[in-house]
């Protein structure tokens, strides 16, 4: 009759328990991706490496400086140090999975009161008790409580592990962005250095014309101002890049000064070939978009392990060794001491700390999913943002280099004219004007080709072809 008790009462807490949580339930679905045409990413066992997708420009330097600075960067150190710290969390829950055992050992030296709990002969003197014994205890998962919280701390590492690749790939993005704007900068230098000594020249030439009775003062003084706006345009550009070289040292790891050397050519950054359509299902294997999915996975497990504390706690205890009063008796027969202590726990009225408790966790799960939405959602619109730019960027060159050649064909005329007195100076200043318009633009677009080309390829997890690797 009693086991029969015990099943009944058993029965009847498994349904109040189950009973008293099934009203709280998630009500975010991962569903972003669907809409989208983006499957949910392949949760992999272990994150792939980042791929060396910045040796494609075909500069030596820039790979040398990536290299360091993924090696040295402070943001990839601590996404590391985040990424060991939830594996060793994830190692200290498996721990609690299984079999705990400790030894101790104990020495107890105290007087015994005469009018206490011992009798004669332990009251009144002073007493030596040893105790030392194996304690080993276990706690059943049965209802998957453990496993669940093992889980959702795997999934924190996994995404930890994310959060890191994400990390690097982002440093070697900013380096390499950072050094196709140094080296705009050094272009546009160079352009306006030829500028300021083609208007020397021109000065040279207007000088001639006014001793000559060509030209009049008007001409000089214009002559003569063109070359103060030349130099404050150069010396801006120079500013820019002293500025650009402490951002590129800062990024790599080194003193601001660590790159006042460095001159990378514009010309020799390559501009790969960028596929006329990139397959949205490729952002699936951003490492944000990873950490994020881990985030859901892992935020799901956290709310079955806070489920299964509706339901009977079972553990196991045991002891065994010897106690005796006197160290010198320790270790004689009598003084053996064991014991088994089954036990099973259920809280039935705990203020409603395992229900709110439980809501907790699906807030948690519910924002995981509405983040990992907002990831698919802002990945999508970061690919095809720099998918239109990239395309864009190769209609607008093309468009600018037929009007560079107009406008240089143009200069070449207006200098010609001017120098066989048929044309004024101030035609000369102004197809000048737009030669040098031209020149900028020209480095501009170049450097924005390689800009948004790497901006693509972070948009896209690292890389933009079909490959994963």
């Amino acid at each position: 009759m009693r086991w029969r008790l015990s099943a009944l009462m058993s029965a009847v807490l498994l349904l109040t328990a189950c009973a008293t949580q099934q009203d709280i339930q998630p009500t975010e679905h991962a569903e972003a991706g669907d809409r989208l045409g983006v499957k949910a990413p392949a949760l992999r066992g272990a994150t792939q490496g980042t791929a060396a997708w910045w040796e494609a420009l075909g500069d030596a330097r820039l790979n040398g400086l990536v290299t360091q600075a993924l090696a040295d960067g402070p943001s990839v150190r601590v996404a590391q140090a985040r990424m060991l710290k939830a594996q060793a969390m994830a190692g200290y829950v498996r721990g609690g999975d299984r079999p705990q055992i400790q030894a101790s050992a104990e020495v107890d030296r105290q007087r015994y009161s005469e009018l206490g709990l011992f009798p004669p002969p332990l009251s009144g003197k002073p007493i030596t008790v040893g105790t030392l014994q194996l304690e080993g205890s276990w706690e059943l998962d049965l209802f998957g409580k453990q496993r669940a919280e093992l889980d959702a701390a795997i999934g924190q590492s996994k995404a930890a592990e994310a959060d890191l690749e994400a990390a690097r790939l982002l440093l070697s993005n900013q380096v390499v962005r950072t050094y196709a704007q140094l080296a705009r900068q050094i272009a546009q230098r160079d352009v306006l250095q030829r500028l300021l000594a083609q208007r020397e020249q021109t000065l040279g030439l207007v000088k001639q014309r006014v001793q000559a009775g060509l030209d009049t003062a008007v001409e000089l003084k214009q002559g003569e101002g063109a070359l103060p706006d030349a130099r404050l345009q150069l010396e801006a550009v120079r500013e820019q890049i002293i500025l650009t070289r402490h951002a590129l040292a800062t990024l790599v790891g080194q003193a601001p000064d660590a790159l006042g050397d460095l001159s990378p050519d514009l010309s020799v950054l390559k501009i790969s070939v960028v596929p006329a359509h990139v397959p949205v299902d490729l952002l699936s294997r951003r490492a944000d978009v990873q950490a994020a999915r881990w985030r859901v996975e892992a935020s799901g497990y956290q709310t079955q392990a806070a489920r299964a504390l509706f339901y009977p706690n079972v553990d196991l205890v045991a002891f065994g060794g010897v106690n005796a009063i006197g160290l010198d008796r320790l270790f004689d027969g009598g003084g053996q001491q064991w014991g088994l202590m089954p036990a099973i726990h259920l809280p039935l009225f705990d203020g409603d700390r395992r229900r709110s408790n439980l809501q907790s966790k699906v807030a948690d799960q519910d924002a995981a999913i509405a983040s990992y939405n907002q990831s698919v959602l802002d990945a999508v619109r970061e690919a095809a943002d720099n998918l239109a730019s990239v395309q864009a960027i190769e209609r607008q060159q093309r468009e600018q280099a037929q009007a560079q050649a107009s406008a240089e064909s143009a200069y070449d005329l207006a200098l010609q004219r001017y120098r066989a007195g048929l044309g004024t100076y101030l035609t000369v200043l102004t197809s000048e004007s737009a030669v040098l318009a031209q020149r900028r633009a020209a480095v501009d677009l170049k450097a924005r080709a390689i800009d948004t080309q790497a901006a693509l390829v972070r948009a896209m997890g690292g890389s933009i072809s079909g490959d994963p690797s």
